[in-house]
């Protein structure tokens, strides 16, 4: 989103669940986001989740994108695990692969790309992992878009690829003072109050930085605000998020 934009993009992760087993409301959640980022089987989805969240999406008007992360269902893609570069850019292209599978199955179109859980938190922190990203992606699709954490090293690595990025920011997570995640193992990493996660979007929105936890704003692009779709308050902090926007005059609308 430019200085003087009046618009940004809402996203949320969904498809997450696995065969019987259910992750977040994807319907209500997609009736509120303008971009979804759907599993793709390696942290959560399966091929008739992906089918299903597509289609449902396409009937929504919702843009979408691969949401690859490391093959953790048990831990749900939010460990690390120790794969090498090579390896990590195997594993995203072959997701990104299922991913535009299952969305022209779905008779929708992938859009983007963004980084799942603790991988996208290393593409963040770890300039090998930002690049073998960014490798996956580039040789798999070069026109697929690069949703990407703000001030992180996939935003810089992607644009020197030639890549188109976009940055996003967290309704629901608190930042760190040098603008990263705060971990989850830390109490007051995920913001389940909606008024709490709507105030702060509106002024990191207007201020077009990133709001850390002492309150200090650091500057950067905002293109896009991802709510989770797995807490608890999901829905109410998705459309409080919204709401509150557009009550600001701020429009809603994918970056495609």
């Amino acid at each position: 989103m430019s200085q003087h934009s009046l618009t940004v993009d809402l996203n949320s992760d969904m498809g997450e669940g696995f065969g019987a087993y259910t992750m977040g409301d994807d319907e209500a959640i997609l009736n509120i986001v303008s971009s979804a980022n759907i599993a793709c089987g390696f942290h959560g989805g399966d091929p008739d989740i992906m089918a299903a969240t597509y289609a449902m999406a396409k009937e929504r008007g919702v843009a979408v994108g691969a949401h690859p992360g490391f093959p953790d269902l048990w831990g749900f893609g939010r460990r690390n695990i120790p794969f090498s570069a090579s390896e990590i850019e195997r594993l995203v292209a072959y997701q990104i692969g299922a991913s535009q599978a299952m969305a022209s199955y779905s008779g929708h179109t992938l859009t983007h790309v963004k980084a799942h859980g603790a991988l996208g938190n290393l593409t963040q922190t770890d300039p090998d992992v930002a690049a073998a990203v960014c490798r996956a992606i580039h040789a798999v699709d070069p026109s697929l878009i690069c949703l990407v954490i703000a001030l992180g090293h996939q935003a810089r690595i992607a644009a020197e690829m030639g890549l188109e990025v976009r940055s996003e920011i967290f309704a629901d997570r608190a930042y760190t003072e040098d603008g990263h995640l705060v971990t989850r193992k830390l109490p007051g990493a995920v913001i389940h109050d909606p008024n709490e996660a709507a105030d702060r979007v509106v002024r990191m929105v207007r201020a077009q930085g990133i709001e850390t936890i002492s309150g200090k704003i650091i500057p950067c692009p905002i293109d896009s605000i991802c709510v989770h779709s797995d807490t608890p308050t999901a829905v109410a902090i998705a459309a409080h998020v919204r709401s509150t926007l557009e009550t600001q005059n701020i429009v809603i609308a994918s970056f495609v």
